[in-house]
């Protein structure tokens, strides 16, 4: 079912709007003021059109090409031509939503009349989201400037009727037979349209709007198990003190704290320095710093949101038809801004990952976690527990720390020196789509532990949150503590429930909402 309808206007897009429409298949509408705009801007594209002087991307060739004047009789093969040849990606298919995103992103920036390409391409293009007709678009064939060129260039490919594209049913089809069978005709590109159609961040950011989704979820879990892992390992919770983080005021810190804290409320299991086997002054920097590590990536969430805020509402294209009617080049097409926020998010969401593994080590070593078992066994040395576990969510945490190294520090020349410094944007959003899958499963991991551990504290009782949770994810067809079995189905359901925002979901209605 439809989340709701999306109307484009001229001033830009939300990133719920993309969401809704790349993961909830909203139906897409143009509105009135939007159908105006590129109305007019059309016809300052037709007039230049007709003049004798070359304009580039209206009568000239492409790139390092632009200096050739093409002729009338030339310029609708100039146009198809350009998306023939640049749909040249290669590699595993991309996901459907994101080829929703860059096709939903890229009519955002037509419909903002600063493109010059006709209203009915624009229909077009939304006929074709509405269908749930997805191009194949390619895992490579980017390089993050002059836009997402090769993946945009697919989906054009489907707007004239070429190529291949995975109808409602799932099923890759031939473009050409998916638009007939829905009605679409196919379009035909003139002056202009075929570059306006491929030169935009549209990829990057539709990877990177839909990761900040997730990675809000994400952190509200992380918290969340930081806070069972604490109660485990009878942790104190002084230390969330809301005076404390007062005096570094660092946003995200703050509300880490105050999350972890409200999950806490009411437990048993808190403060027991003094009485257990091991007694401490202070816990180890895993959980005493929970705060100050997943508020440090908070912050830099918060960041990366105000860019994407910036480009939802940009018109990116070159040239561009401005407010007075002057077509001019530009290099708004640089992903720049969009790649360091990707590989910022892919650092922080790294070392979210590290602090909430090294708690997980923590549980399983009878040394360091205060009377639990070796590694949770039920009967240590017959049982492994969860040993292996473990080491899965190691390995998980050492792919995302290879995945942290920046791709936007990295250029490679293109198109005979003319596109000589690249952003790398789109390598910088595969990559942390990658890594925000695998913090799904460390976060999951930590959870299938910090549950157990609690629940082999007999004679403690936990956070009524920390009850809530434990009671969910049992309730999801995750197994408490036992007999060694096979883990993998137990581990694969913790990572279900934490994707799905289920632990969220379970622990609110006890603490109120988390942010």
């Amino acid at each position: 079912m439809d989340m709701h309808t999306v109307v484009v206007g001229t001033a830009g897009i939300t990133g719920a709007d993309v969401v809704a429409v790349a993961r909830g298949l909203a139906r897409v509408e143009l509105g009135d003021e939007a159908l105006g705009a590129m109305a007019a801007a059309r016809e300052v594209v037709d007039a230049l059109a007709a003049k004798p002087e070359p304009v580039y991307g209206v009568s000239t060739g492409f790139g390092a090409l632009a200096t050739r004047h093409i002729g009338q009789d030339l310029r609708t093969r100039l146009q198809r031509n350009i998306v023939r040849s640049h749909a040249a990606g290669m590699g595993p298919r991309v996901e459907r939503e994101v080829v929703r995103a860059l096709m939903f992103l890229r009519l955002k920036t037509v419909a903002s009349g600063r493109t010059g390409v006709r209203p009915q391409v624009a229909r077009t293009m939304a006929d074709v989201l509405n269908a749930r007709i997805t191009p194949v678009v390619h895992e490579f064939g980017s390089l993050g400037c002059s836009g997402d060129l090769a993946p945009l260039s697919h989906c054009a490919l489907t707007l004239m009727g070429e190529g291949d594209a995975e109808g409602p049913d799932g099923v890759v089809r031939p473009a050409g037979e998916l638009l007939a069978a829905h009605g679409i005709a196919p379009v035909e590109l003139r002056e202009k349209e075929g570059l306006a159609l491929l030169n935009g961040t549209d990829g990057m950011l539709g990877m990177l709007v839909m990761a900040i989704a997730d990675l809000k979820r994400l952190y509200t879990s992380a918290d969340i198990t930081a806070a069972l892992s604490l109660e485990a390992l009878l942790g104190t919770a002084k230390v969330l003190a809301p005076e404390l983080h007062a005096i570094r005021p660092h946003p995200g810190q703050g509300v880490s704290a105050a999350n972890m804290l409200r999950v806490l409320a009411g437990s048993g299991l808190t403060g027991h320095f003094q009485q257990d086997e091991a007694p401490r002054v202070q816990d180890a920097y895993s959980v005493r710093c929970a705060p100050q590590v997943a508020g440090a990536g908070r912050d830099t969430l918060e960041y990366a949101e105000v860019v994407a805020g910036r480009e939802l509402a940009s018109a990116v294209d070159n040239p561009v038809v401005l407010a007075d009617g002057r077509v001019e080049s530009n290099g708004n097409f640089h992903g720049a801004p969009v790649a360091y926020v990707l590989d910022f998010l892919a650092i922080a969401a790294a070392d979210l990952a590290s602090i909430a593994e090294r708690r997980t080590d923590r549980l399983l070593d009878k040394n360091r976690s205060h009377g639990l078992p070796p590694f949770l066994a039920d009967d240590p040395g017959v049982d492994s527990g969860l040993m292996i576990a473990q080491y899965t969510q190691a390995a998980l945490v050492s792919e995302m720390k290879r995945l942290a190294v920046p791709a936007s520090v990295d250029s490679i020349p293109s198109s005979a020196m003319q596109e000589d410094h690249v952003s790398m944007g789109w390598s910088a959003a595969r990559k942390l789509r990658t890594a925000v899958d695998h913090l799904t499963r460390v976060i999951a991991v930590e959870l299938y532990a910090a549950t157990r551990g609690i629940e082999l504290r007999e004679g403690l009782t936990p956070a009524p949150a920390s009850r809530a949770a434990i009671d969910a994810l049992r309730a999801a067809g995750v197994q408490g503590p036992g007999p060694d079995r096979f883990l993998a189905p137990d581990l694969a359901a913790a990572d279900a429930f934490v994707r799905a925002g289920g632990l969220v979901a379970a622990v609110e209605p006890v603490t109120g909402p988390l942010v």
